[in-house]
């Protein structure tokens, strides 16, 4: 497991108990034995940072279900066993984030399979609309779910955005900057005449903001006749979601980025039982 996600989960653990907790505190001091486990069907993610927490405070672990399992209803998907304190007072901390990121990969994994129905050669990715503190896990929970990841963070890709383009003034003179040191360049943009001069220019993906699947197509079909399609990638955002996903899907771009399935998050419902 990688340094920063045990630090996190040791920053989660601790925001939670606080200075100890105080409930749990005042129990018989004996070891007990308990069970997480599923109250609906998903998609799980998570399981080993949900491990890593008990574990923390010296309980005992058996995993039941990995990651990616097709959860089912009162299907138990780990054991834990320690003292009644340590189990206990990691209990909410590790529900959270296992429920917060099954429901994720669940969400993810319903777009994944609609997209997949309507074009395969089309491929979901998240954005940065996660909550701070939980990009990491968010975004893994993502590609547990069939997603892809896009960038963690600011430096790992130029994206150019409406924002960007009010300060600089010039789409193309931004891109022609960015080439110079960046060879990554996505560009947001919502009108056709803005998809060709970034394409020209020479962004590798033209992010198409807000606009309709015909808008879409229309762009798409424009850029084929300028012998400019082949040379970026087109990405569509902005208003898509399950009911309207596989129309654009079959616009004949590369990728969809839903920024729903990180930033309004409807958790699984899991559980912890005492055996």
């Amino acid at each position: 497991m990688h340094l920063r996600a045990k630090k996190a989960l040791a920053t989660f653990l601790a925001e939670d108990i606080g200075k100890g907790d105080i409930t749990s505190n005042l129990l018989p001091r004996k070891k007990i034995s308990a069970s997480i486990i599923s109250r609906e069907k998903g998609i799980l993610a998570g399981v080993q940072y949900a491990k890593q927490i008990f574990t923390s405070r010296g309980c005992k672990v058996k995993i039941l279900k990995n990651d990616g399992f097709k959860i089912q209803p009162n299907q138990k998907i780990m054991a834990i066993s320690g003292s009644a304190q340590a189990v206990l007072s990691c209990e909410r901390t590790a529900l959270n984030l296992l429920s917060r990121m099954s429901g994720i990969a669940t969400q993810t994994n319903a777009l994944v399979k609609k997209i997949k129905m309507a074009n395969p050669k089309v491929k979901l990715y998240s954005t940065r609309k996660t909550a701070p503190g939980l990009r990491l896990f968010d975004k893994e929970a993502v590609e547990i779910g069939g997603g892809h990841k896009h960038r963690m963070s600011l430096d790992q890709m130029v994206m150019i955005k409406d924002n960007h383009i009010a300060v600089a003034g010039s789409i193309y003179e931004l891109i022609k900057k960015a080439r110079k040191k960046h060879k990554t360049i996505e560009v947001e943009v919502e009108n056709l005449r803005d998809a060709i001069v970034a394409a020209h220019a020479g962004a590798l993906i033209i992010m198409l903001d807000n606009l309709s699947p015909k808008e879409i197509s229309k762009i798409v079909d424009t850029l084929k006749k300028l012998r400019l399609r082949n040379k970026v990638n087109i990405e569509a955002s902005g208003g898509i979601n399950s009911t309207n996903i596989q129309s654009y899907a079959r616009t004949e771009i590369d990728m969809i980025s839903v920024g729903k399935i990180t930033n309004s998050v409807t958790g699984l419902d899991l559980s912890l039982e005492v055996n």
